[in-house]
């Protein structure tokens, strides 16, 4: 039996072997809300009320209870279509509370990239360069695609930061295993990624600045700690952490830093 897959960045979609319903086959805006707000930290018991603001942010229906029972049911409809039965998928709607149930083994694209950059990592410091490879490259293929891009809450703007995190932490696994194995220009290219996606992250600036001295250039690393120092200025009224500031001297004085 295949492994219900559901992807929640991108077009939302329930995929089970060669069944796919994607968002369209959800019921409307509200409830692909419901589905992804429910799915995205599905080992939670979701209260009442918090789903309806998470579906209705700013006016909730006269008909409140109705028309969520009308989105639950449509979207228990919506894994019938997928081939899920019972057991693979449900909502369990109790005591004021909403839990979205789903098969041990079921794949989420979000949950993937988290355990993948967490696995990744521990590979790279294990030396399984190979292995780190292949993680780093689900993280980022997986974070990189948008979240509810045509929607705005609290709780969608929470999740694409922690999206970006994964894809900052992915982009430097592979930055680093490119510069361990001589290829340069590509080891730059995912650490420039780092600092476009989080301009204000420093560790970006600090890996940018370590690469840029790895391959003789400390010039340039020099010219990264200023850029890095004129944006916090600018923008935050703040200085560079000691950390920052200490690998700035480390290289002005000619010394190499201890890779990051």
């Amino acid at each position: 039996m295949a492994t219900p897959r559901i992807y929640l960045t991108g077009r939302v979609s329930i995929e089970n072997g060669d069944i796919l319903v994607d968002e369209r086959q959800l019921p409307g805006r509200q409830g692909r809300l419901a589905f992804v707000f429910l799915a995205v930290d599905r080992h939670r018991v979701v209260g009442r009320d918090e789903l309806v603001s998470a579906i209705w942010p700013d006016t909730q229906p006269n008909e409140v209870e109705a028309a969520l029972h009308a989105i639950l049911s449509k979207l228990r409809s919506a894994f019938k279509k997928a081939g899920l039965r019972r057991d693979d998928a449900g909502i369990d709607v109790r005591l004021g509370s909403i839990e979205l149930r789903l098969a041990t083994d079921a794949w989420i694209d979000v949950e993937a990239s988290a355990n993948s950059v967490d696995e990744a990592e521990g590979a790279l410091r294990t030396g399984d360069h190979q292995r780190a490879w292949s993680l780093s490259n689900v993280v980022v293929s997986i974070a990189r695609r948008p979240f509810l891009p045509d929607e705005e809450a609290p709780w969608i703007q929470s999740r694409r930061s922690k999206l970006r995190t994964l894809l900052v932490r992915g982009l430097q696994c592979l930055s680093t295993i490119s510069a361990a194995h001589g290829e340069e220009s590509l080891a730059l290219q995912y650490a420039n990624e780092m600092v476009e996606i989080e301009p204000f992250r420093e560790t970006a600036y600090q890996h940018l600045m370590r690469l840029h001295v790895q391959m003789g250039n400390r010039a340039e690393a020099l010219r990264v700690f200023g850029c890095c120092r004129e944006l916090l200025k600018e923008e935050l009224g703040a200085s560079p952490s000691p950390e920052t500031e200490a690998l700035f001297l480390e290289i002005l004085r000619g010394r190499s830093p201890v890779p990051g």
